[in-house]
């Protein structure tokens, strides 16, 4: 592989990491919103459903994007200052 296929592979996951971020924290906030609502009304089958459901999503998404992002960043710090040497 060449340095620019490198390069360019590492910002699509950096791409993907941020959408992944973006994402499952959007999902923990619908679950912090539903979770209000159902607070605030009395909890619904259908609200304690929303609110797990979108808990899990958050995690199995966020958990990897997170990971990810870091792993992006580390490289490309690591190139930089291999750079600069």
């Amino acid at each position: 592989m060449s340095g620019d296929e490198v390069v360019a592979r590492r910002e699509r996951l950096a791409r993907l990491a941020n959408a992944g971020q973006r994402i499952g924290y959007a999902c923990f906030m619908a679950a912090v919103i539903v979770f209000i609502v159902g607070a605030v009304r009395g909890f619904t089958g259908v609200e304690v459903t929303i609110v797990v459901a979108a808990l899990a999503a958050g995690s199995v998404t966020l958990a990897p994007a997170i990971v990810l992002g870091y792993a992006a960043k580390a490289a490309e710090r690591e190139e930089r200052e291999g750079r600069d040497r």
